[in-house]
């Protein structure tokens, strides 16, 4: 059976809170790894500076080790005939909504760069991960020289193996049932994807390095049967989207503590890249996969107005309500409480 990841990160619980851009800061990283498990703060969404922010405040709550999160996109070249047809398919909407289409702007998702690699060197992280594959390799260098442990996201076995070719400590085993976006790099095709207790041991099997869990993993049980499986640790983020610490919004905590949330979906239309949400009316309306979407990270400037508008009326309807298969078990409790409920057993 393969370490576990108390070991390598220096933690307690063998639980890493997944990282998750818009719905949390320092505050539920903090919580959990002052629990035991190993906090994430996302800084797809931050800039250098606003991620030095979260890290001094983090260590302002809690001394414990902690995780970095970043995207390894690549921006595309803005496609105006492909955002202009984009948003005459959603003209109903925004003529229903009374709003109008947003300027395009620059897309609110940042990869790794240089001046990310220069806040990791100056804060030293104990671990740093990636979605979406690995930065290039100087880059990847810089953050491996600091001494973090690095991890990153594998869909297939495939990836596992470019990934640890690469030097990885460990890989996150991203089952089809996560929620938010898919870790997907090798591939875009999602007949590729498949679920988390299909997907470990077969990687398990692959690679030499750790595994780590993800996917529809939301109570004990689950930590429990991954163990079982050989998997070296886990990684929960939707089961946190309700507790105190988080910043989910109102209509998000609305959407998860309802019937509907037991209805999720893997969906491009939000942001141009698939990622798995609670089934709303933007996705039953459109269909949630499509061709002619702008390419991630440029789709999510066309219905941020609608997004808007409908949450100012206290409708979820346009809004990207990431969560995975395991929604419907989420709870109102404290972060701290929930880590230590997970690893339980």
């Amino acid at each position: 059976m393969t370490a576990n990841i108390t070991q390598l990160f220096g933690i307690e619980l063998p639980i890493i809170q997944a990282p998750m851009a818009g719905v949390q800061g320092s505050a539920l990283a903090a919580a959990v790894s002052n629990a035991g498990g190993l906090g994430s703060i996302p800084a797809a969404m931050l800039d250098a500076d606003g991620l030095r922010r979260e890290i001094e405040a983090f260590r302002a709550q809690c001394g414990r080790p902690f995780n970095v999160n970043f995207f390894c996109h690549t921006n595309p070249p803005a496609d105006r005939e492909r955002e202009a047809a984009w948003l005459r398919t959603l003209a109903p909407f925004y003529d229903e909504l009374g709003v109008a289409p947003a300027a395009a702007k620059t897309p609110a998702r940042a990869p790794f760069d240089e001046a990310f690699a220069a806040v990791v060197e100056e804060l030293r992280p104990a671990v740093v991960s990636f979605h979406f594959g690995l930065p290039e390799d100087a880059l990847l260098d810089r953050v491996r020289n600091t001494g973090a442990k690095i991890l990153s996201s594998a869909t297939t076995i495939e990836e596992a193996l470019w990934l640890e070719a690469r030097g990885v400590d460990a890989v996150i085993a991203q089952g089809l049932e996560a929620g938010g976006h898919r870790g997907m790099f090798l591939t875009a095709d999602l007949t590729t994807q498949l679920g988390i207790f299909a997907l470990l041991p077969q990687m398990i099997d692959a690679v030499r390095v750790p595994v780590i869990a993800a996917g529809g993993i939301a109570d004990a049980r689950g930590v429990a049967a991954a163990l079982r499986l050989g998997a070296a640790g886990v990684q929960i983020g939707t089961a946190y989207l309700l507790c105190t610490e988080a910043t989910t919004s109102a209509v998000h905590r609305k959407a998860l503590s309802g019937e509907g949330a037991r209805h999720t979906a893997v969906t491009n239309i939000f942001t141009g890249r698939p990622a798995r949400g609670i089934v709303n009316r933007f996705m039953r309306d459109l269909g949630p996969i499509r061709d002619d979407v702008p390419p991630f990270p440029h789709a999510a400037t066309a219905f941020a107005p609608l997004r808007a508008a409908a949450e100012a009326a206290g409708s979820s309807d346009f809004s990207p309500l990431w969560a995975g298969q395991n929604a419907s078990r989420c709870r109102e409790i404290s972060a701290a409480e929930l880590t230590r409920e997970l690893a339980d057993q």
